[in-house]
């Protein structure tokens, strides 16, 4: 019997964690509840610090990886391994979730063990979707987050909690019936399900086309895309703000485009960049154009992220290395600025109820703690160089303006278009006289969310003021899916196939 390694336990100990919560808490004893879902968080981030510890940035191969038989008469094994990029996601899932079940320790009081039970199950889940290197088993995971995710939202959210959860759960489980299909064809083709194995395989076109689409209809869901897009404003108003910030924080959807679209069926890639581009630029002008129409705190925050997500999206179909690990920088720094802001509007809605911007005004006369970790996270959300929001997006502009001038300059909008929506919003709610009692008895942070928002500004001007920590990480692994998804995946026997890329390709890099 094998002792379990360090990527065992960053799944596994949450996931028992969350057991344990469920079957140890109850409402009658909420604060014992409180205590083991702390425990069981802060022990899940312990794996993290051997991973962070042994990993070598120079290496662009997977590490501490892992592989033991599960169903090895389908080619389905229990394969496990990091890189740069699943690194950060590793480590943000687990800061994600500790940063949950204290940002919820008041807020949440009724079913409280199934709340944080269901929480360290799904973060549990998320190690698994980002160390995962056999298909099958990244489908389990990936399926098996819906669950937790979908009790969170139609259990403790607000008034229209069930049409936002059924709405989110339809839209993902169609996404990943596609997806299913997509696996399957892989494994025909394979008889295995090794994640390696498949960039290695030579498909003709329309299986490719076919398998792209797959992929897309699965992961657009996650990102989101427009226009698959319109779950997130619904889950924003309706859901629990712990969800939430977890769906903000945790970027499944461009990773799952990044280790399965890219380099498994590059020529697919190529074709449909120039659609899937059109789409990110759509995205980050209607997402921005709708932000501005707000007026719920909570929705602004969610076309906020589309517009920012399509950045990502932006990033990854330049097939340029510069925006791709812009792209990845993005999804990591955006996950920690989405989630603060979550986090600040979530404070304000705990004690008024209300989430309408109108609803404010002159918060920082009796709030300046608040205010001030307010200011920093929109500056950060505008891009202001000095935080992570301008790290991954001066990357993804860069990578855009060297793929074409005019597909970057179309995507700098976003630096206006962000300025205008998140300073109104902050002048509004923030600034200008008390509008009413309500906003002047409001008492400001309290000793946890200060800590809270503490350590989120820090995460925030430490990617800022030093990226290279992790952009050393992710570069070698960046470049090597890049290279693959500038290469060909169409057999080379046939003299047809090389014809279907060409006319098609988006414009590429020279040299």
């Amino acid at each position: 019997m094998h002792l379990p390694s360090v990527l065992d336990l960053l799944i596994w100990v949450p996931i028992v964690a969350g057991i344990v919560v469920l079957l140890g808490g109850s409402d009658s004893a909420q604060s014992r509840t409180r205590w083991l879902a702390l425990i069981g968080a802060a022990v899940s981030i312990l794996p993290v610090i051997p991973l962070v510890a042994g990993f070598d940035s120079s290496l662009s191969t997977m590490q501490f990886e892992q592989r033991s038989a599960w169903l090895p008469e389908f080619g389905i094994s229990y394969h496990l391994g990091v890189d740069g990029i699943s690194l950060w996601f590793t480590v943000l899932t687990a800061v994600t979730t500790l940063i949950i079940v204290i940002a919820s320790w008041e807020s949440i009081t009724t079913r409280v063990a199934q709340y944080y039970g269901a929480f360290l199950l799904l973060s549990g889940c998320m190690q698994g979707v980002f160390t995962s290197l056999d298909g099958m088993l990244f489908f389990v995971f990936f399926e098996a987050s819906l669950i937790p995710l979908y009790l969170l939202i139609g259990t403790w959210g607000e008034k229209r909690r069930v049409y936002a959860a059924v709405r989110f759960f339809f839209f993902s489980l169609v996404g990943s019936l596609a997806m299913l299909a997509a696996l399957i064809y892989l494994w025909a083709h394979s008889h295995t399900f090794d994640i390696a194995t498949w960039r290695t395989l030579k498909l003709d076109f329309m299986p490719q086309i076919m398998v792209f689409i797959g992929f897309v209809a699965a992961f657009s869901v996650k990102v989101p895309m427009w226009p698959v897009h319109t779950w997130l404003p619904d889950v924003h108003s309706d859901g629990p703000t712990g969800a939430a910030v977890l769906l903000g924080m945790l970027k499944m959807g461009g990773y799952g485009l990044l280790r399965f679209a890219l380099p498994i069926v590059p020529d697919a890639c190529h074709f449909f960049a120039p659609a899937m581009i059109a789409l990110s630029l759509v995205a980050v002008i209607y997402g921005s154009l709708l932000a501005l129409a707000q007026t719920d705190m909570r929705k602004l925050l969610a076309y906020s992220a589309v517009a920012h997500m399509g950045l990502v999206t932006l990033g990854l179909f330049t097939f340029d290395r510069m925006g791709t690990e812009g792209a990845v920088v993005q999804m990591l720094s955006y996950g920690i600025v989405s989630g603060a802001m979550l986090l600040c509007t979530g404070m304000l809605f705990d004690r008024t109820k209300n989430g309408s911007i109108d609803a404010y005004g002159g918060v920082a006369n009796s709030m300046p703690k608040l205010a001030t970790f307010a200011m920093l996270f929109s500056m950060a959300n505008v891009g202001l160089p000095g935080t992570s929001g301008f790290v991954g997006e001066f990357l993804v502009l860069m990578g855009a303006i060297r793929f074409n001038f005019w597909v970057g300059a179309t995507a700098a909008l976003t630096l206006i278009l962000s300025a205008a929506y998140t300073l109104w919003m902050y002048k509004r709610v923030m600034f200008g006289a008390v509008k009413n009692t309500r906003v002047s008895s409001l008492r400001d942070l309290g000793r946890r969310e200060f800590v809270l928002l503490g350590a989120m500004a820090v995460l925030v001007l430490a990617i800022g003021v030093r990226p290279k920590t992790f952009t050393d990480a992710i570069g070698p692994a960046t470049e090597n899916l890049v290279a693959q998804a500038q290469g060909s995946a169409l057999p080379t026997d046939t003299g047809v196939a090389s014809n279907n890329r060409a006319p098609a390709a988006a414009p590429r890099m020279p040299g």
